[in-house]
Protein backbone atom coordinates (compact mmCIF):
# COMPACT_ATOMS: atom_id res chain seq x y z
CA UNK A 1 0.00 0.00 0.00
CA UNK A 2 1.37 3.39 -1.30
CA UNK A 3 0.07 6.94 0.37
CA UNK A 4 0.30 9.95 -1.97
CA UNK A 5 -0.64 12.10 1.31
CA UNK A 6 -1.19 11.06 5.27
CA UNK A 7 -3.23 13.93 6.93
CA UNK A 8 -2.05 13.17 10.57
CA UNK A 9 -3.32 14.62 13.73
CA UNK A 10 -4.75 17.84 11.97
CA UNK A 11 -6.24 20.49 13.95
CA UNK A 12 -7.59 23.84 12.99
CA UNK A 13 -9.45 26.96 15.36
CA UNK A 14 -10.36 29.97 13.54
CA UNK A 15 -10.87 32.75 16.95
CA UNK A 16 -11.90 31.12 19.71
CA UNK A 17 -14.04 28.14 17.59
CA UNK A 18 -12.24 24.59 17.08
CA UNK A 19 -12.71 23.36 13.44
CA UNK A 20 -10.79 19.84 13.43
CA UNK A 21 -9.54 18.20 16.28
CA UNK A 22 -6.84 15.81 15.01
CA UNK A 23 -8.16 14.89 11.95
CA UNK A 24 -6.02 11.85 10.32
CA UNK A 25 -6.65 9.86 6.92
CA UNK A 26 -4.46 8.62 3.93
CA UNK A 27 -4.85 8.44 0.38
CA UNK A 28 -3.43 5.92 -1.55
CA UNK A 29 -2.00 6.78 -5.14
CA UNK A 30 -4.70 5.96 -7.69
CA UNK A 31 -7.27 5.97 -5.00
CA UNK A 32 -10.72 8.36 -4.61
CA UNK A 33 -11.35 9.74 -1.48
CA UNK A 34 -15.09 10.61 -0.57
CA UNK A 35 -15.80 13.52 2.72
CA UNK A 36 -18.42 13.97 3.71
CA UNK A 37 -19.93 15.73 6.49
CA UNK A 38 -22.13 19.04 7.64
CA UNK A 39 -22.03 21.95 6.83
CA UNK A 40 -19.33 23.98 8.52
CA UNK A 41 -17.59 20.51 9.79
CA UNK A 42 -14.17 21.51 7.84
CA UNK A 43 -13.92 19.48 5.02
CA UNK A 44 -13.28 22.39 2.62
CA UNK A 45 -10.63 23.55 5.53
CA UNK A 46 -9.00 20.48 4.74
CA UNK A 47 -8.93 20.52 1.14
CA UNK A 48 -7.47 24.19 1.69
CA UNK A 49 -5.12 23.01 4.40
CA UNK A 50 -3.31 20.45 1.95
CA UNK A 51 -2.85 23.13 -0.65
CA UNK A 52 -1.42 25.48 1.98
CA UNK A 53 -4.43 28.37 1.95
CA UNK A 54 -5.32 27.76 5.62
CA UNK A 55 -2.72 27.18 8.21
CA UNK A 56 -3.22 24.31 10.64
CA UNK A 57 -1.87 24.94 14.60
CA UNK A 58 -1.04 20.95 14.86
CA UNK A 59 -0.62 17.87 12.97
CA UNK A 60 0.82 17.06 9.64
CA UNK A 61 0.54 16.72 6.00
CA UNK A 62 2.70 14.29 4.27
CA UNK A 63 2.66 14.36 0.21
CA UNK A 64 5.04 11.54 -0.91
CA UNK A 65 6.62 11.22 2.77
CA UNK A 66 7.58 14.58 2.92
CA UNK A 67 5.40 17.18 5.56
CA UNK A 68 4.21 20.27 3.55
CA UNK A 69 2.86 22.37 6.29
CA UNK A 70 6.73 23.04 6.87
CA UNK A 71 6.67 24.94 3.73
CA UNK A 72 6.89 28.56 3.03
CA UNK A 73 4.48 30.08 0.21
CA UNK A 74 7.08 30.42 -2.01
CA UNK A 75 7.76 26.60 -1.84
CA UNK A 76 4.24 25.74 -2.03
CA UNK A 77 4.49 26.79 -5.84
CA UNK A 78 6.19 22.99 -7.01
CA UNK A 79 3.40 21.52 -4.47
CA UNK A 80 0.91 23.01 -6.27
CA UNK A 81 1.89 22.04 -9.78
CA UNK A 82 1.28 18.54 -8.59
CA UNK A 83 -1.83 18.89 -6.37
CA UNK A 84 -4.81 20.90 -8.24
CA UNK A 85 -7.84 22.54 -6.49
CA UNK A 86 -11.01 22.28 -8.44
CA UNK A 87 -13.04 25.29 -6.15
CA UNK A 88 -17.02 24.78 -5.72
CA UNK A 89 -17.86 27.45 -7.57
CA UNK A 90 -15.06 27.21 -10.87
CA UNK A 91 -12.81 30.22 -9.28
CA UNK A 92 -12.24 30.90 -12.60
CA UNK A 93 -10.50 34.43 -14.07
CA UNK A 94 -13.83 36.69 -15.39
CA UNK A 95 -12.42 39.09 -17.40
CA UNK A 96 -10.45 35.92 -19.28
CA UNK A 97 -11.95 34.16 -21.97
CA UNK A 98 -11.96 29.85 -21.69
CA UNK A 99 -8.36 30.16 -23.78
CA UNK A 100 -7.23 32.49 -21.07
CA UNK A 101 -8.19 31.00 -18.53
CA UNK A 102 -7.03 27.44 -19.57
CA UNK A 103 -3.30 29.15 -20.65
CA UNK A 104 -3.22 31.18 -17.62
CA UNK A 105 -1.88 27.64 -15.88
CA UNK A 106 0.49 26.63 -18.31
CA UNK A 107 1.71 29.84 -18.79
CA UNK A 108 2.86 30.27 -15.02
CA UNK A 109 3.95 26.93 -14.17
CA UNK A 110 5.58 25.72 -17.67
CA UNK A 111 7.87 26.95 -20.40
CA UNK A 112 6.20 26.86 -23.21
CA UNK A 113 6.01 27.68 -26.78
CA UNK A 114 2.41 29.44 -27.75
CA UNK A 115 2.17 26.79 -29.91
CA UNK A 116 2.70 23.85 -27.84
CA UNK A 117 -0.08 25.92 -25.10
CA UNK A 118 -2.22 26.21 -27.88
CA UNK A 119 -2.40 22.66 -28.70
CA UNK A 120 -2.93 21.57 -25.07
CA UNK A 121 -5.82 23.59 -24.83
CA UNK A 122 -7.42 22.84 -27.76
CA UNK A 123 -7.26 19.17 -26.33
CA UNK A 124 -8.36 20.00 -23.27
CA UNK A 125 -11.54 21.66 -24.80
CA UNK A 126 -12.40 18.60 -26.77
CA UNK A 127 -12.02 16.50 -23.80
CA UNK A 128 -14.28 18.48 -21.65
CA UNK A 129 -16.76 18.79 -24.15
CA UNK A 130 -16.24 22.54 -24.49
CA UNK A 131 -14.94 22.92 -28.26
CA UNK A 132 -15.67 26.06 -29.73
CA UNK A 133 -16.12 27.74 -26.51
CA UNK A 134 -12.63 29.33 -26.09
CA UNK A 135 -12.99 32.96 -26.90
CA UNK A 136 -16.32 32.54 -24.85
CA UNK A 137 -16.13 34.67 -20.83
CA UNK A 138 -17.40 32.35 -17.97
CA UNK A 139 -20.71 34.18 -17.54
CA UNK A 140 -21.59 33.15 -21.09
CA UNK A 141 -21.19 29.02 -19.86
CA UNK A 142 -23.39 27.54 -17.95
CA UNK A 143 -23.32 26.20 -14.61
CA UNK A 144 -22.33 22.81 -15.86
CA UNK A 145 -19.34 24.20 -18.18
CA UNK A 146 -18.55 25.98 -15.53
CA UNK A 147 -17.37 23.37 -13.55
CA UNK A 148 -16.07 21.82 -16.38
CA UNK A 149 -13.74 24.40 -17.18
CA UNK A 150 -12.72 24.45 -13.73
CA UNK A 151 -11.92 21.16 -14.34
CA UNK A 152 -10.27 21.32 -17.34
CA UNK A 153 -8.13 24.27 -16.05
CA UNK A 154 -6.83 22.66 -12.69
CA UNK A 155 -5.55 19.42 -14.56
CA UNK A 156 -4.29 20.83 -17.61
CA UNK A 157 -0.86 21.08 -16.12
CA UNK A 158 -1.24 17.52 -15.43
CA UNK A 159 -0.90 17.32 -11.55
CA UNK A 160 -1.19 13.63 -9.46
CA UNK A 161 -3.66 14.50 -7.09
CA UNK A 162 -6.99 16.55 -7.65
CA UNK A 163 -9.02 17.89 -4.61
CA UNK A 164 -12.78 18.42 -5.41
CA UNK A 165 -14.81 21.06 -3.25
CA UNK A 166 -18.29 19.83 -3.99
CA UNK A 167 -18.08 18.94 -8.03
CA UNK A 168 -21.70 18.59 -8.52
CA UNK A 169 -23.28 21.10 -6.79
CA UNK A 170 -26.17 22.71 -8.56
CA UNK A 171 -26.16 20.41 -11.25
CA UNK A 172 -29.14 18.43 -13.00
CA UNK A 173 -29.23 14.50 -13.00
CA UNK A 174 -27.83 14.90 -16.37
CA UNK A 175 -25.35 16.95 -15.93
CA UNK A 176 -24.26 15.62 -12.43
CA UNK A 177 -24.03 12.03 -14.14
CA UNK A 178 -21.62 13.57 -16.48
CA UNK A 179 -19.68 15.42 -14.08
CA UNK A 180 -19.33 11.62 -12.29
CA UNK A 181 -18.03 10.02 -15.43
CA UNK A 182 -15.35 12.97 -15.95
CA UNK A 183 -13.95 12.28 -12.45
CA UNK A 184 -14.25 8.41 -13.03
CA UNK A 185 -11.99 8.98 -16.22
CA UNK A 186 -9.21 10.92 -14.62
CA UNK A 187 -9.33 8.15 -11.86
CA UNK A 188 -8.62 5.58 -15.20
CA UNK A 189 -5.54 7.64 -15.33
CA UNK A 190 -4.35 7.06 -12.69
CA UNK A 191 -4.94 10.41 -11.06
CA UNK A 192 -6.04 10.08 -7.15
CA UNK A 193 -8.24 12.64 -5.95
CA UNK A 194 -10.22 13.37 -2.64
CA UNK A 195 -13.45 15.05 -3.22
CA UNK A 196 -15.47 16.97 -0.44
CA UNK A 197 -19.34 16.35 -0.95
CA UNK A 198 -22.75 16.36 0.14
CA UNK A 199 -23.83 14.39 -2.79
CA UNK A 200 -24.24 10.44 -1.15
CA UNK A 201 -24.92 9.08 -5.05
CA UNK A 202 -21.71 10.50 -6.08
CA UNK A 203 -20.03 9.52 -3.40
CA UNK A 204 -21.13 6.03 -3.59
CA UNK A 205 -20.92 5.84 -7.53
CA UNK A 206 -17.31 7.68 -7.86
CA UNK A 207 -14.93 7.24 -4.42
CA UNK A 208 -12.92 3.91 -3.61
CA UNK A 209 -13.54 4.83 -0.05
CA UNK A 210 -15.87 7.28 2.13
CA UNK A 211 -14.93 9.44 5.56
CA UNK A 212 -17.47 10.62 7.76
CA UNK A 213 -16.29 13.81 9.41
CA UNK A 214 -18.45 15.50 12.39
CA UNK A 215 -17.71 17.07 15.85
CA UNK A 216 -14.17 17.87 13.77
CA UNK A 217 -12.96 14.25 13.62
CA UNK A 218 -13.29 11.46 11.32
CA UNK A 219 -15.94 9.35 12.96
CA UNK A 220 -16.10 6.71 9.90
CA UNK A 221 -14.26 5.39 7.01
CA UNK A 222 -14.40 2.66 4.41
CA UNK A 223 -15.03 1.32 0.91
CA UNK A 224 -18.90 2.15 -0.16
CA UNK A 225 -19.86 -1.46 0.25
CA UNK A 226 -18.05 -1.69 3.74
CA UNK A 227 -19.30 1.74 4.52
CA UNK A 228 -23.61 0.83 4.01
CA UNK A 229 -22.67 -2.75 5.87
CA UNK A 230 -20.69 -0.92 9.35
CA UNK A 231 -21.36 2.31 9.58
CA UNK A 232 -25.33 2.33 8.79
CA UNK A 233 -26.71 4.25 10.99
CA UNK A 234 -24.01 7.22 10.64
CA UNK A 235 -24.90 7.25 7.21
CA UNK A 236 -28.73 6.68 7.24
CA UNK A 237 -28.66 10.01 9.61
CA UNK A 238 -26.31 12.21 7.43
CA UNK A 239 -28.57 11.19 4.54
CA UNK A 240 -31.76 12.17 6.81
CA UNK A 241 -29.63 15.46 7.34
CA UNK A 242 -29.11 16.06 3.78
CA UNK A 243 -33.33 15.82 3.68
CA UNK A 244 -34.58 17.78 6.18
CA UNK A 245 -31.86 20.79 4.43
CA UNK A 246 -29.40 20.06 7.74
CA UNK A 247 -26.67 19.42 5.70
CA UNK A 248 -25.12 21.40 3.16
Amino acid sequence: MEFIIEVKSLSISFKEKKVLRGVSFSLEKGECLGLIGGSGEGKSTILRSIIGLEHPTKGKILFDGSNILDLDQSEYVSIRKKIAYVFQGGALFDSMTVYENLAFPLREHTDWPEKKIKLAILNELKEFELEGCEDMLPMELSGGMQKRMGIARAIIIKPIVVLYDEPTSGLDPYKKRNMQNTIMKLQKRGTSSVIVTHDMQTALRVCDRIALLSEGKIKAIGTPENFKKSHNVLLNNFIKGIKQGEVQ
